[in-house]
């Protein structure tokens, strides 16, 4: 049952370990409705062990997560994708000889409700749901400028196209919650900007809320309503942008405690 008043994300007391080594410790954040998220910390604080544990990759040890008031824990993950969530990961994972075109039509796959002998004649129910898709992932293509693109193989496009074909799959699932997992790593000056521009895109004309993690900090100032920072599995603050470039911990777990006592003297 959907807890309407709930925050749209809600994770409390989070921990996950393996065999002794502790990769989240007590993590508990809410994310609302329509924001644009960020969690950044140090390489190793536990970012992407976070994600896993949203998506169903991960089972924690303790701890739990709602998605609008639903308990995620209980459910599997291609149930997860169900809900409303999607994720751009931060290795591109395209498939290389297939087409943008196709590529995205892969994103679509969970929405199919009709059998395999319906698909297979491609007759009533089934016709229907392959038009309403490939009028979706039309759109996609259009919102992303991927259209000079979308009947090349994925393998003969720039870096910074692939990323832009990995965020329009998942686009494509109709997310509720887009999770993005250093969508601007290996980008130009330039690309980024695209990227930043298509993100706040996102936001604002189709109101998905997501979730941002990435190292650029540049990046995340301008595009983040709040930040919350992880540091060895623990969060150790959370706030506005401004209020986390200000704090003495974030400024300590990114340059050490030594040099930061430098930095603030």
């Amino acid at each position: 049952m959907v807890v309407m008043n709930a925050p749209w994300l809600q994770i409390d007391d989070l921990s996950l370990s393996f065999a002794g080594l502790t990769a989240l410790d007590g993590v508990s954040l809410d994310v609302n409705a329509g924001e644009l998220f960020a969690v950044i910390g140090p390489n190793g604080a536990g970012k992407t062990s976070l994600f896993n544990c949203i998506c169903g990759l991960y089972r924690p040890q303790r701890g739990g997560i709602a998605f609008r008031g639903q308990p995620l824990l209980p459910l599997a993950a291609h149930a997860r994708a169900d809900l409303g969530l999607a994720r751009m990961f931060q290795n591109v994972a395209l498939f290389e000889h297939m087409t943008v075109l196709e590529n995205l039509l892969v994103g679509c796959h969970h929405a199919v409700q009709s059998n395999w002998l319906v698909d297979m004649l491609w007759v009533g129910r089934a016709r229907r749901e392959e038009l309403r898709l490939r009028e979706h992932v039309e759109w996609t293509i259009d919102f992303l400028n991927l259209e000079r693109y979308r009947k090349l193989p994925v393998v003969i496009l720039p870096y910074g196209v692939r990323k832009r074909v990995e965020l329009g799959r998942a686009l494509v699932m109709q997310p509720k919650l887009l999770l993005l997992d250093e969508p601007a790593a290996g980008l130009n000056q330039e690309e980024t900007e695209d990227l930043a521009r298509y993100l706040l895109d996102i936001k604002e004309d189709l109101g998905i809320t997501q979730v941002l993690i990435e190292h650029d900090m540049g990046f995340v100032m301008d595009l983040a309503d709040r930040i919350v920072v992880l540091d060895f599995g623990r969060k150790i603050a959370e706030g506005t942008p401004a209020e986390v470039r200000a704090n003495p911990a974030v400024v300590a777990a990114y340059l050490g405690r030594e040099r930061a006592d430098q930095v603030a003297s």
